[in-house]
């Protein structure tokens, strides 16, 4: 029940009661039963009004509760649109700004008392005004728009990326307002600006990486054609000549061939690494002997132990000798991991171990009593041209890319290698080997480093 019909009820009831009134003044005594009906009736309508006046009270107290209500809501709201970690802001149809919460405020550098009141289109640079003007005059039949970007400056003229959603305020199906939500994106934009062009630098680094080593392959193959006829030569004029040459000459020509092989190894080794870098490196897997591999290859580089007065011994613990692998690189993993130990250690010896991990798997072992490795250096010992103690680098030859390459072939055949060392006391390289390498798509290698 409103108001108004408790107040039609109040005035229904007064009108009987002065009709009773009459009633009574009128009604002789024979009259009493229709006196005892008007009472009677009168009885009913003051009940009525008790009834109303309760339903009064218990819909005045439900307002006052839907007042609470609203008012809680009201001041949720106003939390909520004033610490919003986003500009929020409310303007009539032609951008008159009538609310803004604290992170436009922040947003436009300006106070509330002085941003009420303005056209946001004095936050918009002048060249940017004619697009805003447009996007405004469609706002009302479109209804919204979504993640628009523009450049805005805030009230020192500093200017701003910023990223604006807008929906419109309708009342009976007419525009009245707008809600702008204002984002600030100038450090997304700086961003992605910085990935383009790390993206860019790294497009370029490829294309030198590429670049590089094509020009290694080439070089690599018009130095080795030579240097072979160079060693085939001298090897020829050692053998017919050796007992007409002089001890002197013998020396000489020794030399060539010596130094000859090393540079061959240096090239082949640049032309094996540019291989791996462009993924163009296969295995030629095969069953072979791993014990007789490891000895030959420690009897073919015992000279050079030999020569800096450093022992190098062999130790096989090994059931099954046999495994799946290839076997000329298995060689050259040998020869690199081998003849390093050799280089860098001036006394004391060099230990090869061969174990047996499990059924599945091989250990080879590498330890000297060499120069050692410093932890700093770790991280950088299988990277390509990089060489451990580089105080010391000059008195070592080489190109840096042996530890490398056993690296990426290692990847290659599924294995892997750990290094142990000490500085001063020697080092310990651990690579462990699947018995049986299975046939791997070159595509799927990954060169390290």
């Amino acid at each position: 029940m409103n108001f108004e019909q408790f107040i039609e009820k109040i005035e229904g009831v007064r009108l009987q009661t002065d009709l009773l009134h009459c009633s009574v003044n009128q009604t002789p005594q024979q009259h009493q039963q229709l006196l005892m009906q008007a009472v009677e009736q009168l009885s009913v309508s003051l009940e009525e009004l008790h009834v109303a006046e309760e339903e009064l009270l218990q819909q005045n107290e439900q307002l006052v509760e839907y007042q609470q209500e609203i008012e809680k809501e009201h001041q949720r709201y106003q939390q909520l649109f004033d610490f919003a970690p986003d500009g929020y802001i409310v303007t009539d149809i032609h951008g008159k700004i009538l609310e803004a919460n604290q992170a436009a405020l922040q947003l436009f550098a300006i106070d509330k008392v002085r941003l009420i009141g303005k056209i946001l289109i004095v936050f918009v640079p002048q060249e940017a005004r004619r697009e805003f003007r447009q996007k405004l005059s469609q706002l009302c039949q479109q209804g919204e728009f979504k993640d628009w970007e523009i450049c805005l400056q805030n009230h020192q003229k500093i200017l701003f990326d910023c990223q604006i959603s807008t929906t419109t305020i309708n009342d009976k199906g007419n525009c009245i307002g707008i809600r702008w939500l204002l984002r600030d994106i100038s450090a997304h934009k700086q961003a992605e600006a910085k990935i383009r062009c790390v993206e860019l630098q790294n497009c370029q680094l490829q294309e030198a990486a590429q670049l590089k080593s094509q020009i290694v392959t080439v070089l690599s193959h018009e130095l080795r054609t030579p240097l072979n006829a160079i060693l085939g030569f001298s090897d020829i004029v050692l053998r017919l000549n050796k007992n007409q040459f002089t001890s002197q000459s013998v020396k000489m020509v020794e030399t060539i061939i010596r130094n000859g092989k090393q540079l061959l190894k240096l090239i082949n080794n640049m032309l094996d690494f540019a291989k791996l870098e462009e993924g163009k490196f296969s295995l030629s897997l095969q069953y072979f002997n791993i014990k007789e591999l490891i000895k030959l290859v420690a009897d073919d580089l015992r000279f050079f132990a030999n020569q800096k007065n450093i022992n190098l011994d062999v130790n096989i613990n090994i059931q099954n000798v046999k495994v799946i692998n290839d076997p000329i690189r298995i060689q050259q993993l040998l020869i690199n991991l081998i003849s390093n130990a050799i280089k860098f250690t001036e006394t004391g010896s060099v230990l090869i171990e061969l174990q047996e991990l499990n059924d599945d798997k091989i250990i080879i072992i590498v330890k000297d009593t060499g120069i050692g490795i410093s932890e700093v250096d770790f991280k950088y010992i299988f990277q390509a041209f990089q060489q451990v103690n580089q105080t010391k680098s000059r008195c070592y030859q080489g190109t840096g890319l042996g530890l490398a390459i056993v690296k990426d072939l290692l990847n290659l055949m599924g294995g892997t290698i750990t290094v142990e060392s000490q500085l001063g006391e020697g080092s310990t390289f651990r690579v462990e080997l699947p018995r049986e390498v299975k046939s791997l798509k070159n595509e799927n290698f990954s060169p390290s480093g």
